[in-house]
């Protein structure tokens, strides 16, 4: 095997289309995401990791076009690390841009009665609220002063006889764009 011809490449045109192409790349997904729903990564189901897998694949060629060397992979790598870290911090210093990235919590039970309107807005039927209660300890949902759906998909439940007390349960739901 001689040379290293397409191991490292060092074209700066072509290593600011694998910058431009990730970063558009970063933003679609992201956009995608959001508008399909959140969740959280460490209770995905085998379909939600198979999604996943798929879509890394079917982008992969998207973000590096033709370039397969290990230079346009390693571009594209530091790149998406590049502007994800540059997200998180916009949305640190922007509460405006943080509600649109990561949406708001949403009031599925108040003072002892199903919200209707917002299990339907996210998907969320009675009996999943009623799991989330009853794995927090609470068997009515009039047992309840208020359960919220999470940004991060989790439901979190104040009983009403015990006051504030913290309680979280991972939702396997979707958390649709508001």
């Amino acid at each position: 095997m001689g040379g290293t011809s397409g191991l490292i490449e060092l074209n700066p045109t072509a290593l600011g289309e694998v910058i431009a192409r990730t970063v558009i790349v970063y933003f679609a997904i992201l956009i995608g995401l959001r508008v399909a729903g959140k969740r959280e990564l460490g209770q995905m189901a085998p379909f939600d990791l198979v999604v996943i897998l798929l879509i890394s694949n079917a982008v992969q060629n998207a973000m590096v076009g033709q370039d397969t060397s290990l230079t346009a992979g390693l571009v594209a790598a530091f790149t998406l690390l590049a502007v994800n870290w540059g997200v998180s911090q916009l949305r640190l210093r922007s509460g405006r841009l943080s509600g649109q990235l990561i949406g708001s919590p949403t009031l599925l039970v108040n003072d002892g009665q199903f919200v209707d309107a917002h299990l339907r807005k996210e998907g969320i039927t009675r009996e999943e609220v009623m799991m989330a209660l009853r794995e927090h300890g609470v068997g009515k949902v009039e047992d309840v002063e208020s359960a919220v759906l999470e940004v991060d998909g989790a439901i979190s439940v104040v009983p009403r006889s015990t006051g504030a007390r913290r309680t979280r349960h991972r939702f396997r739901g979707r958390k649709l764009v508001d």
